[in-house]
């Protein structure tokens, strides 16, 4: 009598190996539950919960709003500041969050990755895709102050879901990197929130991009944020400046991040389970 049972060898792959993204349809239900997971660790004992996701963006809008849109007077293209500041930290506060939580998330689960095997792909890639209700929670406070101020979006707003995908694929790229990194060289981990500030500040948030000139302008959008928040403003916001080229830069950028961020974490799983 035959037997039907499948053995499987997993062995350790050798120089730089293939992405392999059908494992993580292969893994999907495992995907969801962390994904859970991360939601449910998040709003644990807190006494706040899901309201921090306003929190953040609504009290560093009110601080911007004082120094830069009252004091320093910076233009913000017509839009009342206020909004045009919450308008790019909504999108800004789940790319920063996604980074902070994925850049750690291999090592907070080194108790599951060295006994169960898995893609560790899984890990990053649902502690980025958690904040999506964050944003989601944080969008309505948006749609709010919209009201509030008499702005209602175009048709413009179509292009909301590819600016969504873009700061998506910026977070997940660049976390995959800092992950993978962060496993062999635990310094990652106090590197971040000064990445982060600098990054915040090298982000069109509290002043406007038309600040700059062409082609400057477009070269500053290789940051892949530049594009996500100036996207953000002109489908929401009805901002006059259509940022094509922008865009484009920045979702150029972004992939080239997330595809090499795919090739070198795959290509240092191999070691996570001995190092973490």
């Amino acid at each position: 009598m035959q037997s039907n049972i499948q053995v499987i060898r997993i062995e350790p792959s050798k120089g730089w190996v293939s992405v392999q993204l059908q494992e993580l349809w292969a893994y999907r239900e495992l995907l969801y539950f962390l994904i859970w997971r991360d939601v449910m660790v998040r709003y644990k004992q807190t006494a706040l919960g899901a309201a921090w996701a306003i929190i953040q963006p609504l009290f560093t809008m009110l601080v911007f709003s004082l120094f830069f849109g009252r004091l320093a007077k910076i233009p913000s293209d017509g839009i009342p500041y206020p909004i045009f500041t919450y308008a790019a930290l909504v999108p800004w506060t789940f790319f920063s969050q996604g980074l902070s939580l994925a850049s750690n998330s291999l090592v907070g689960s080194a108790n599951l990755i060295k006994k169960v095997y898995f893609p560790r792909l899984c890990v990053p890639i649902a502690a980025v895709t958690s904040g999506l209700i964050d944003f989601a929670i944080a969008f309505t406070m948006l749609i709010a102050m919209m009201l509030y101020y008499g702005i209602f979006p175009g048709v413009k707003v179509m292009w909301l879901p590819v600016m969504l995908l873009l700061t998506l694929i910026t977070s997940l790229g660049v976390s995959l990197w800092l992950s993978a990194l962060n496993v062999h060289f635990r310094d990652v981990r106090h590197i971040i929130p000064f990445l982060t500030q600098l990054w915040l500040f090298a982000t069109p948030i509290a002043y406007p991009s038309s600040l700059l000139s062409e082609p400057w302008r477009t070269f500053y959008s290789i940051n892949p944020m530049v594009g996500v928040v100036e996207g953000f403003r002109w489908a929401l916001l009805g901002a006059e400046t259509a940022p094509g080229p922008m865009v484009m830069v920045s979702f150029l950028a972004a992939i080239a991040i997330l595809v090499s961020g795919l090739f070198y974490f795959r290509r240092l799983e191999k070691t996570f389970a001995d190092v973490v």
